[in-house]
């Protein structure tokens, strides 16, 4: 289970990167801890970038829905970016696409969240 993610704290906003094809119950459930502890740090930017993972699950969604609510919680932005087609069409089944803040790279969701660095 080590190194499912990568996470990077930068100035204003914290980069999750899951490092695996599939975000299912074998480690969404440590991923939403992870999740939570970074809100719990403060931290209300999140962007998390699925451009390694080809499948998602209840479970995954699960966990990327609890960190949109953290950090909608915490006045902040939350980010999806670099969906996979399988992933991209469960969320669009799961009508989430109207919930979350979707980007196709990483560059334009740091855009999103610092538009003066535009």
């Amino acid at each position: 289970m080590e190194n499912s993610y990568e996470i990077i704290k930068e100035n204003n906003h914290t980069l999750i990167k899951v490092l695996v094809e599939k975000l299912d119950t074998t480690i969404s459930p440590a991923f939403k801890s992870e999740l939570v502890m970074i809100a719990g740090n403060g931290e209300k930017n999140m962007i998390i970038d699925l451009s390694n993972t080809f499948y998602c699950d209840s479970s995954g969604l699960s966990s990327i829905l609890v960190a949109n609510r953290l950090c909608r919680n915490a006045k902040g932005t939350f980010i999806l970016t670099g969906l996979q087609n399988a992933v991209e069409r469960l969320i669009s089944i799961s009508q989430l696409d109207t919930v979350l803040t979707i980007t196709n790279t990483v560059d334009q969701a740091i855009r999103k969240i610092n538009p003066e660095s535009n």
